[in-house]
């Protein structure tokens, strides 16, 4: 079956005692047993839940996967693949990465004894040279947060494999339905389903996809120990958006490509990152690992941090607010808002500049979004 039919079928059969063709939300803590050890394949809601099972293989299905498990962010699904390391371990990691996961390498994981080389996503030799004996984990991002870089998946899983390392995606910007990094050789694919898996900026969620049988041991262990899982209301959210997420990523794409255009060539914009405009560094890449350019762009604006305090103040459809892939428009501020926890000479080194802007393409009228951001503009 093609994505569109496995996002509404995949795990959601009709409910066999009612015929209900939507999944129940099964509300429950906990399940009758007929005798100890003796029950119908669930026994406490932390360890397993019916609705969060049908969402989780959904999740499996949609990104090409055999085994899927559901958290209750996407940094405790990132959480989760880091539990799989000990004191000494080492990661090699993109530079240009989400400020939570940022906050996580340096602010928690740092003190239990492990430690993160950054590098650039683009330069593989820059990977490769990062590789010690004791590394154990690549992590990257792609697309980038923020500034929507494109990493060669095929290219790191070989090198990574080739060391013996375990690769592991965020794959959030893109969705399963524009990028399958699973099938382009990474091991492990994690998502905020918060963004566009969800879609309606009404859940917070994370999932962790892989095939390999012992690392999913090794990680539903940790789900069940750590407890950091969603709960059936949540999880039945996400199934519902899963969906629609076909048709919401057609629109998105094609609001953030029309934004993008319009943006580079405006007299009052310095830069645009959108990897779907022919002229961005990664196009070529993205075309070939993507199935499309998702929604997320960022620019640089010409001007100071006033600049960019007039041009929030004067939009009317893009909200300012932190997170993105919801069905309406958001706009966001990454220097304090999404990378706040980075220092500011780590942000600058990595070209999160104060007047970087990021943009989630809601799915309104794309005539609707640059007529906001055009008279936005005029008072920058």
């Amino acid at each position: 079956m093609r994505f569109e039919t496995r996002a509404i079928h995949d795990g959601q059969e009709a409910d066999t005692k009612t015929g209900a063709v939507i999944v129940p939300v099964y509300q429950t803590s906990t399940y009758q047993q007929e005798a100890v050890g003796k029950h119908k394949g669930y026994e406490y809601s932390r360890t397993g839940n019916p609705t969060r099972h049908a969402l989780e293989t959904a999740l499996a299905s949609l990104e090409e996967g055999k085994h899927a498990l559901a958290f209750a962010s996407g940094v405790a699904a990132t959480t989760a693949v880091l539990s799989l390391l000990k004191a000494g371990d080492h990661i090699v990691a993109g530079d240009d990465m989400y400020g939570g996961t940022y906050r996580i390498l340096e602010k928690v994981l740092k003190k239990w004894g492990l430690s993160t080389s950054y590098v650039d996503g683009r330069n593989i030799t820059s990977f490769e040279k990062a590789i010690r004996k004791n590394t154990k984990l690549v992590w990257i991002e792609t697309p980038t947060n923020p500034l929507l870089k494109i990493v060669d998946i095929q290219k790191i899983a070989k090198l990574s494999h080739k060391h013996g390392l375990i690769l592991s995606v965020d794959n959030t910007f893109a969705s399963p339905y524009f990028q399958s990094p699973l099938l382009l050789g990474a091991d492990i694919v994690v998502h905020s389903t918060t963004k566009y898996i969800a879609g309606h900026s009404d859940i917070v969620g994370g999932a962790a996809v892989l095939n390999d049988q012992k690392l999913y041991d090794e990680l539903k262990f940790y789900q069940n120990a750590a407890g950091a899982v969603p709960g059936p209301w949540d999880s039945w959210l996400v199934l519902r958006g899963l969906k629609t997420l076909a048709i919401r990523m057609k629109t998105h794409e094609e609001n953030a490509l029309y934004l993008a255009k319009y943006l580079s060539k405006h007299p009052k914009i310095e830069s645009v990152y959108y990897p779907g405009l022919r002229s961005n560094r990664d196009h070529a890449l993205a075309k070939k690992q993507m199935r499309g350019f998702s929604g997320m762009l960022s620019f640089k604006l010409k001007g100071d941090r006033q600049a960019v305090d007039r041009l929030f103040a004067n939009l009317k459809l893009f909200s300012l607010a932190e997170s993105l892939g919801g069905v309406e428009s958001l706009i966001s501020y990454p220097a304090a808002m999404t990378h706040s926890s980075m220092p500011r000479e780590e942000r600058l080194k990595r070209g999160i500049t104060d007047n970087l802007i990021r943009v989630s393409a809601g799915i309104e009228n794309k005539i609707d979004l640059k007529y906001d951001l055009s008279e936005a503009l005029k008072h920058v």
